[in-house]
C-alpha cells in the first residue's frame, strides 16, 4: 500500500494552519500529550473526526459543557476506542454508498488513547480493529502509567519506575516488570503503517502523523508523552526529556512500512555515530518516579535498564539492516 511521504510543510505554515486541539484544555503545566494531540491534528488533509479513550486527555478537554475540540470529537469507554473508531469508518462508508458524502471526499479519523487504553485494556478492541483492516489513524500517548487515575503501573510502565501501585521500597525496586513492545506487537499485526515518535522532534511527529492518516488500511503511531505529575519532574523539563528518551535509545525513533522497519532521521544519526547514545542514568535522573535507583541498595538496577536499552537497541539495528 501506498504511503505519500512527499507531503512537506514549512514551521510557518504549520504555525498557519488553524488549531483543531485547541487553548483552554486543563491539562497540567507542562502536559506532553496535549502537546502531542496539538501536532497531530495540524497533519490532517481537511475534515475529520475523532475519538478518545478514557483517560487525561478526554478529561482534560471536554469538561462539560466546554471543549477543547474543533471538530466532531467522540469519547467512548476506556477499552473500546479502536472499536469506535472502526464504527465511525464504516458508517463513512456507508453514507458514501448511499449518497449521503460524496465518494471522494476524504475525512480523517482518529483515534487517541494513552498506554492504559492501549497496552493493556484496549488491546483487545485495537487488535481486532486492525485485523478487520479498517481505515483509521491510532495515536498512542504513552505517558507510562495510569496517570488519570492515580499513577497506577500500566504494561507501559518501564522497569524499575514507582508508581502507586508499583512502589519503591525497601526490597523492591518500583516495578519489576519491562515495558511492553506494543509497536513491535503492532508491526506484527501486519499494519501498512507503523511508527514511534517524540514531541522534541515536532516535524517527524507531524508528518509520520500524515503517513498514518493517508495510508490506506489501519495506522499506528506510538508517541512518547512525559507526565510532570507522574514522572516527577520540573514542568518545564516535559521537551528536553522526551529529547533525551531518543537520545538515550529508551525510545527511539523507526517506522514500519508494510512491515520494513527503517530509523527515523534523530535515531538514525546514533546509529551512524554510537558515540552520540546517551547513558540512560542521565535521562533517569531527571525523574522523581526513579530517585530510588540512586542509591547504593538499588544502583545496580540502572545496569540493568541500560542492559535491556542495549538490547533492544541492537535488536532494532537488525530489523532496520544495520549490523
Amino acid at each position: 500500500m501506498e504511503i505519500f511521504s512527499e507531503w512537506k510543510f514549512t514551521a510557518k505554515g504549520i504555525a498557519e494552519k488553524p488549531d483543531l486541539f485547541m487553548s483552554g484544555h486543563r491539562a497540567c503545566a507542562g502536559c506532553a500529550a496535549a502537546t502531542v494531540l496539538r501536532l497531530v491534528m495540524k497533519a490532517v488533509r481537511g475534515p475529520a473526526i475523532v475519538t478518545s479513550a478514557t483517560g487525561c486527555m478526554e478529561v482534560v478537554s471536554t469538561i462539560y459543557p466546554y471543549t477543547a475540540w474543533d471538530i466532531p470529537w467522540i469519547h467512548t469507554a476506556f477499552e473500546n476506542v479502536a472499536a469506535n473508531a472502526s464504527g465511525i469508518e464504516t458508517a463513512i462508508k456507508v453514507l458514501k454508498k448511499k449518497g449521503k458524502i460524496k465518494q471522494e471526499e476524504q475525512i480523517d479519523v482518529i483515534a487517541f488513547a494513552g498506554d492504559g487504553g492501549t497496552f493493556d485494556i484496549g488491546i483487545q478492541a485495537l487488535s481486532g480493529a486492525v485485523e478487520r483492516g479498517h481505515d483509521f489513524l491510532y495515536v498512542l500517548y504513552d505517558n507510562e502509567a495510569y496517570m488519570n487515575t492515580g499513577i497506577q503501573r500500566s504494561g507501559g510502565t518501564p522497569h524499575g519506575a514507582a508508581t502507586t501501585t508499583s512502589p519503591a521500597g525497601t526490597v523492591i525496586p518500583g516495578k519489576l516488570e519491562y515495558k511492553k513492545p506494543i509497536a513491535d506487537i503492532m508491526v506484527a499485526h501486519d499494519m501498512p503503517y507503523v511508527a514511534t515518535a517524540s514531541p522534541y522532534y515536532w516535524q517527524d511527529l507531524i508528518t509520520k502523523a500524515r503517513k498514518g492518516i493517508e495510508v490506506n488500511g489501519p495506522a499506528f503511531l506510538h508517541v512518547i508523552a512525559p507526565c510532570p505529575r507522574g514522572w516527577r519532574y520540573d514542568t518545564s523539563k516535559s521537551i528536553e526529556i522526551s529529547r533525551l528518551a531518543v537520545e538515550t535509545c529508551i525510545f527511539p525513533l523507526w517506522e514500519a512500512i508494510n512491515g520494513k522497519y527503517q530509523l527515523s532521521a534523530p535515531s538514525e544519526a546514533i546509529a551512524l555515530s554510537p558515540q552520540r547514545k546517551n547513558s540512560v542514568r542521565e535521562y533517569l535522573q531527571m525523574q522523581g518516579r526513579f530517585r530510588h535507583l540512586f542509591t547504593p541498595k538499588f544502583e545496580k538496577v540502572i545496569d540493568e535498564i541500560q542492559r535491556i536499552t542495549d538490547e533492544r537497541w541492537q535488536r532494532l539495528l537488525k530489523k532496520c539492516g544495520i549490523t
